[in-house]
């Protein structure tokens, strides 16, 4: 098995990953659960491919993906904040409207089903990067990927500066502490709910824009696979802290990433358990975060 390879599929495979972890971080910050990270994602992974096909440039798809997921986070804090519907069924609701939705809008506008594919679109292109790739090793890992891949690493360190370092982000963490105390204190409890949840419908759609325009240009209905959880997963293991939800999420693409690599070996391993090699990985996350409080509730 090829290591490089298989580091560099990691960083790719990651990167959606990384972006709705972001996003569910800030929900969580808020005091939310959002349930919906995957109807979000799925509906940013449409609008790249329609919208970059209809108005012949890629970047546009891609900005189209990101107003789409923030549209989106608009509608479940709609119906969560002011309408003060369920949480979850909220949640569950926008996810089935997203897989429903793409696969209803695909038939109708392209008489297509299963896989859009439209001519003539193109996916965003490789980033060489300077120096860099010119190492043999490290260039072949770190090089050579979409641009919303680096634009992923670039979101783990702003989030951070955004809630640790700036009067917003310190309201945010104040209205997941405690919204009571934060709204006696003059803070919006409201505002910073909804801006949470529409910065995080825009990154849900770029990662689903990286999904459907960053390797090959197309969409496929459910192609988000459930990474929506797992990237919420992520965020629950790692406490809602930046740098260990992006360790998160890197830990769980590298084991998707393995699986892809293990089925090609044509091991003696069943191909059912490779493929739910992931999953198994947030099954243990979520029962040592269980273990966790149990300990500390101990002491």
């Amino acid at each position: 098995m090829d290591l490089v390879n298989l580091a560099a599929a990691t960083l790719r495979i990651s990167t959606p990953l990384l972006m709705v972890g972001m996003a569910g971080l800030l929900s969580y910050q808020v005091g939310l659960i959002n349930i919906a990270l995957e109807g979000m994602m799925l509906g940013g992974a449409f609008a790249g491919v329609v919208i970059g096909y209809e108005l012949g440039s890629t970047w546009l798809g891609v900005l189209g993906a990101a107003l789409i997921g923030a549209v989106l986070g608009a509608l479940f804090a709609l119906a969560v904040i002011t309408l003060r519907a369920n949480l979850i069924v909220s949640g569950l609701a926008l996810n089935f409207l997203a897989v429903g939705g793409t696969a209803y809008l695909m038939d109708i506008l392209y008489d297509q089903s299963g896989t859009l594919a439209p001519q003539g679109l193109q996916k965003l292109p490789t980033v060489q990067l300077p120096l860099i790739h010119d190492i043999p090793t490290v260039g072949r890992i770190l090089s050579g990927h979409s641009p919303l891949v680096y634009v992923s690493w670039v979101l783990v360190p702003l989030t951070a500066i955004f809630l640790y370092r700036t009067v917003v982000g310190g309201h945010i963490r104040a209205v997941g502490e405690h919204a009571e105390a934060a709204r006696t204190a003059g803070i919006s409890v409201r505002r910073m709910q909804y801006l949470a949840l529409i910065l995080g419908g825009a990154m849900c759609g770029l990662a689903g824009a990286h999904l459907s325009l960053g390797d090959l240009p197309l969409f496929r209905e459910r192609m988000t696979n459930d990474r929506g959880f797992i990237a919420l997963a992520a965020v629950y293991f790692a406490a809602a802290r930046p740098g260990w939800t992006a360790l998160a999420c890197l830990l769980f693409g590298f084991f998707e990433a393995l699986q892809f690599r293990l089925q090609l070996q044509k091991t003696s391993i069943p191909n059912e358990f490779l493929q739910m090699l992931p999953y198994l990985m947030v099954v243990l996350a979520l029962v040592v975060i269980s273990a966790r409080k149990e300990w500390r509730k101990g002491w």
